[in-house]
């Protein structure tokens, strides 16, 4: 299967799933809190990176989400606000620029799965996460043990379903919330996390929403354009040689 049909197929079950079958769009709210924890595990593993900590995260039935971390004021600050928005841009893309085949298609699902597991037992301090990631949890891990093994190709399609969905984010959410310099999250009102990188580097967080909307973006049309042209894999081989010119059999 070429990279872009299962971009297609993946983006066109999507809309299909939450325009069209009954409670459709509940039956993808996990999805949605996928995205959460994707955000909020980027605070968490780029405070780590910094020499900072990652105690707990929490994800919020209205898809809201706070990642409990430390760290150093000024540029670590900074960095720790930035891993959380570009989180999910930075995952869209390595997923649509690289899982092309049923064998990565199931070491990502893989990966993701145990990703899911562990942040479960040690960060995930919330009602809604401890409830909606084991769903997905296990669904990435029964795809990639137990799932499609007669048809793998769908494997790539699942992955690419959650690109799909990550990307979408990025696009709908993300840019909106780089230009908002206030959020309020379980109730109460927080600086945004481009506004924490303004008041940590300076400058209007304006400024910073307009680059770091640029560099996502920039990320996910990348990786489509490297999907795209990908070309299909040959067929294999059925006796038949080619000769380079100036070769002789």
């Amino acid at each position: 299967m070429h990279p872009r049909h299962a971009i297609l197929i993946a983006a066109g079950l999507l809309f299909v799933i939450a325009a069209w079958v009954p409670y459709g769009r509940e039956a993808l709210y996990p999805l949605t809190l996928f995205n959460t924890w994707v955000h909020e595990m980027g605070h968490g593993i780029t405070a780590i990176f910094v020499g900072g900590s990652f105690e707990s995260l929490e994800i919020f039935g209205n898809a809201s989400g706070l990642a409990h971390c430390r760290s150093a004021s000024g540029w670590p600050h900074a960095l720790v606000s930035l891993g959380g928005l570009l989180a999910p841009p930075i995952l869209a893309s390595i997923l649509i620029a690289t899982v092309h085949g049923p064998r990565r298609a199931r070491v990502a699902l893989g990966v993701l799965a145990v990703a899911l597991v562990v942040s479960l037992a040690i960060y995930v301090r919330s009602t809604a996460g401890l409830i909606a990631m084991p769903i997905v949890a296990l669904l990435l891990g029964w795809a990639a043990s137990f799932g499609f093994r007669a048809k793998p190709e769908r494997r790539v399609i699942l992955v690419q379903a959650l690109a799909v969905v990550l990307a979408f984010d990025t696009v709908f959410g993300m840019v909106w919330y780089v230009f908002q310099s206030k959020v309020t999250i379980d109730g109460k009102v927080r600086n945004s996390d481009i506004q924490n990188v303004a008041d940590n580097l300076g400058g209007h967080y304006v400024l910073w929403g307009i680059g770091v909307t640029i560099v996502a973006l920039g990320m996910i049309g990348a990786s489509l354009w490297w999907a795209w042209r990908r070309p299909t894999a040959p067929a294999s081989a059925s006796g038949t040689s080619r000769l380079r010119p100036g070769t002789r059999r």
